[in-house]
Parts: C-alpha cells; structure tokens; sequence
C-alpha cells in the first residue's frame, strides 16, 4: 500500500500567538526570547522579522542589532504548550499515527485515514481549514509519500502553505537542483565535507555516490544517497511522554577531571541542553539523576525527587547538591538526566514562581558568568552550529587554568 504521510508546521508558532492575542503586533516585527538589555536568545520570530536576518537561536543583542525597530517579548511557554495541545488533539482526529518533532510541528501518516476523503489534499486542506478556525493561526502542510518528501513539501510555500509530492519522480524533479542541505541528515558539517569533494546540489550526491559513501560510512553514506534518490521508508513513529523513562545528556573528558568547581559548570551547560529538549518536547520531569563515572571506570548514580518543572535552573541547582554529596575522585564522565517525565504540569503555583517569571532567567545569567570566566561562546546559536560543538568548548574551558 502506498503510504500517505502529512507533515504540518505551524508558521512562527510563538509570535503568531503573540500577534493573534494582540492585534497591535500585526504588521510588526516581533520577536520572542528577552528584551533587548537582557541576556537571551531568539526563541522565534515572525516572517516581517526574518526579513531583516533575524532568526531562531540567533543572540538577542544581534537580532536588535538587525531589527532596532522590532517589538522583544518574553514567551509565554504555559500558553503555548496549553495551544499546542489544541493543534495535537486536531491532528489526532485524522491520523493513524502521529509523531510530534516539536510542539508546533508533526508528521501524520494518514494511510488508511484518508479512505475516508476524496483525496489526500482534501484532508489536508480540512487540517488547515481546522486549525485556523479553532486557534485563529496558520500552518504550512505538505503531503508526500515518505516524510522526507512530506517535510519538504510543507517548506516549500511557506507561510500558509500547502503543497504535495506525489511520487519519487516529483520529488527527484524538485530536488535535483538545490543545495544538498536540503536533505534530512545534512548539517553544516557534512555539507561542509561534501562541499570540498565537489558536491554541492542533491544531482551531486547522486552523480559521486561512491564518494559520499567512501566520506560519510556505510550507513549515514547510504541515508543520505536514498535520500537524494527519493527512498525514505522511516516510519511515522507515536511518541508516548508516558513512555520515556528518561531525558538526559552527558559529557566524557578527555582528561579525568579533579577539580568540582568545574564540574559544577559543566553541570550548567547540561543543563540547559537537558531544559531545552524539554521544553521543545513539552516535558516535565520530577526526578533529578546524576550520573558519575570516575577515572578507575565505576560509575555511580544519584536522584533526587522535585516538583513537576522543565526548568534547566532548576534541575542544575539539585544537580549540584547531589554533586556535593559523591566522592571527591578524578571524574571521567558526568551526566545529567530527568525521569518521571510527564506532559503533565503537576505542581502548585507559589510567589516564587511569579517572581520568576518577572526577574531574567538565572540560566541565562549563569551561562553569561561561564563566558567571561572562560572566554568561550555558550550561546544556543553557537551550539546547534556543529555538531560535536559542545565537546570542544567543554574541552576548552578544562584547559583554562
């Protein structure tokens, strides 16, 4: 049976909620993440911003730098989650699966579904037909017959858009031409390796196969080749937050690690990666796990319960404590996790909270402090550029005296 998979993203998801509850914002630039004095990144802004080379991740003195004239808010991430729910159950009423990417953005397979239509584009269409009418905001939906066609297929008329690839045929006819970055599993990096060999449209990929898979490995080599020729047969695959027993990173050094105060740092950087999975999963954890490994290889774990949070400040602040508490041992690896995850917000709302809410975030003021003590670039922007990225600056700063 040919699949049918649609691929819906909400177009600036934040700010367009933002300028649907304030209708002052329309034709504005608008920006989300800090104010222009404080310390912060760009969680998203609209298309009227973008224009001015402002975009996701991107530091916020930069953004002002690019758009002075732009209105800078806070998100309301309470808002946007209770939102995302209403998009998530509308999906959930046509699809056989649904996988959630982020909270604004998901693939449906509508095999058997869309029996129940005409045809494919009039399910799509009903989609973005619902959603505008029961949130007042609009999507971008492609419809492909893999999710790799389905994904670009919704990029492809951005904002409001809708677009279908039927067949290979019409996606190789797309594709054939643009940059190879195109294609799922292509980030800087590798388009960079690929670059030097002369490879820089998707056609290229196809034309010097045994390059690419003599550079990248049997197996990324041969995803990235059926993917220029159109062959994607990755399931659409339910995540269930009820089935995640964990969300965690951790970091191995190069050299045993002997000093805690460092590592109390590194603890940082963990975690706001580990806030920052959360939140795009819209996850909340209740359990604070430390993972040790120390230089002679036993490893050791510590938890500690919590309230229901995603916020990376503090989960680190528990962290810390149960640092204090391990041996004082050259250290090899440390993690940082959370279990108990749940979509669930299951906590009372105290003072603090709402003074939280007014005062910036002690996250980002403690990453600010890492930067000047060790010189180097923590900023969101600079860590999704390179993979392996965080390695390296973690590397750095244990070569600071």
């Amino acid at each position: 049976m040919k699949r049918v998979i649609i691929h819906v993203d909400m177009d600036a998801f934040f700010a367009s909620v933002e300028i649907r509850d304030n209708p002052q914002l329309k034709n504005r630039p608008v920006v989300i993440g800090a104010k222009p004095h404080e310390r912060g990144v760009v969680s998203t802004c609209n298309y009227i911003a973008r224009k001015y080379g402002v975009h996701s991740a991107m530091n916020i003195k930069e953004a002002y730098r690019l758009c002075p004239q732009a209105v800078f808010m806070h998100g309301d991430y309470e808002k946007y989650r209770r939102i995302s729910g209403e998009l998530h159950h509308i999906w959930e009423t046509y699809a056989d699966v649904t996988e959630y990417i982020a909270c604004d953005e998901g693939y449906l397979d509508v095999t058997r579904s869309v029996r129940n239509f005409h045809s494919p584009e009039e399910l799509g269409l009903l989609i973005k037909a619902r959603v505008k009418a029961e949130t007042g905001l609009t999507c971008s939906v492609g419809i492909g017959y893999s999710k790799s066609a389905a994904k670009i297929a919704s990029e492809e008329k951005k904002p409001d858009g809708f677009f279908v690839i039927p067949d290979r045929e019409s996606y190789c006819k797309l594709i054939s031409e643009r940059d190879i970055r195109v294609i799922f599993g292509i980030g800087r990096r590798t388009a960079e390796k690929l670059n030097g060999y002369g490879i820089y449209k998707v056609k290229d990929i196809i034309a010097k196969s045994k390059q690419v898979l003599e550079m990248l490995g049997p197996k990324h080599g041969s995803f990235i080749l059926n993917s220029a020729l159109g062959m994607d047969e990755r399931p659409v695959v339910h995540y269930d937050a009820a089935d995640a027993k964990s969300l965690s990173r951790e970091m191995t050094f190069q050299k045993d690690q002997r000093n805690f105060a460092f590592l109390q740092d590194v603890l940082l950087i963990l975690a706001r990666n580990v806030d920052e999975r959360l939140k795009k999963r819209g996850l909340y954890g209740r359990t604070v796990t430390l993972k040790i490994t120390y230089g002679d290889m036993k490893s050791i774990t510590r938890s500690q319960g919590c309230e229901s949070t995603d916020d990376g400040y503090e989960i680190y602040k528990i962290a810390v404590e149960l640092l204090r508490k391990v041996k004082r041992q050259p250290v090899r690896l440390i993690g940082l996790g959370m279990q108990n995850l749940s979509k669930d917000y299951i906590r009372q709302l105290s003072f603090a909270d709402l003074q939280d809410k007014k005062q910036a975030s002690g996250m980002e003021q403690g990453i600010g402090q890492l930067e000047q003590r060790y010189g180097v670039d923590l900023s969101l922007e600079k860590m999704h550029s390179a993979l392996g990225y965080l390695y390296q600056v973690v590397e750095e700063m244990a070569a600071r005296p």
